[in-house]
């Protein structure tokens, strides 16, 4: 009797050190409402975040400046497609009239945020000068990122180590604008009305 009485204390001593048994937490799914915190600088984080809210939607653009660098787009019915939106990448083809061959994508990569180019021919194999682009510095926001040119730019563009771009959306979400400078100089602005989807 009394090793019975004995077992069944030290029994209810076990279950109580071992606690309640807990489900396991069910995965969240990534959704474009979902922060996906992947990303090491909290600024980055946000703005990735926030070009998230746009996903599935297209916006119209105007080219502000163009430098005379390089034909200008003027007459041009520009227009970005923000269509895919994962938790580490998103692109953005980007169509000026009838050339559908660009697309922005937005990486996330060790932790930090990267701006690529993708230029393809029409049968969808790469341009000899694509996915240029470059990490994300530490000034940007949570609405403004600068991704000054990398080393593999400044192999395939001629003087392409000179390149800043910097993705824009004001804080109302009305507006998108992507602008490159070369060496301090202007050479692109296109703005997006984010007020009127398509």
């Amino acid at each position: 009797m009394y090793r019975r009485m004995l077992f069944f204390a030290i029994a209810a001593l076990i279950l109580a050190a071992c606690g309640p048994r807990t489900e396991p937490a069910e995965e969240t799914a990534v959704t474009p409402e979902t922060p996906v915190g992947l990303l090491v600088l909290e600024e980055q984080q946000a703005f990735f975040n926030n070009l998230m809210r746009l996903c599935g939607q297209s916006f119209e653009g105007e080219q502000i400046y163009r430098s005379h660098h390089a034909p200008g787009w003027e007459g041009e019915e520009l227009i970005m497609h923000v269509e895919v939106c994962e938790a580490t990448h998103i692109q953005i083809p980007f169509h000026i009239g009838d050339d559908h061959s660009r697309t922005w994508i937005f990486l996330v990569e060790d932790g930090r945020l990267r701006f690529r180019h993708d230029h393809r021919y029409p049968d969808g194999t790469p341009e000899e000068e694509t996915l240029y682009g470059g990490y994300a510095d530490d000034t940007g926001t949570a609405f403004v990122q600068h991704f000054p040119a990398d080393d593999y730019t400044a192999e395939v563009i001629d003087g392409g180590e000179g390149n800043v771009w910097t993705v824009k959306m004001d804080e109302n979400m009305t507006t998108f604008t992507y602008r490159l400078e070369r060496d301090g100089e202007k050479r692109l602005r296109v703005d997006f009305d984010l007020t009127r989807p398509l």
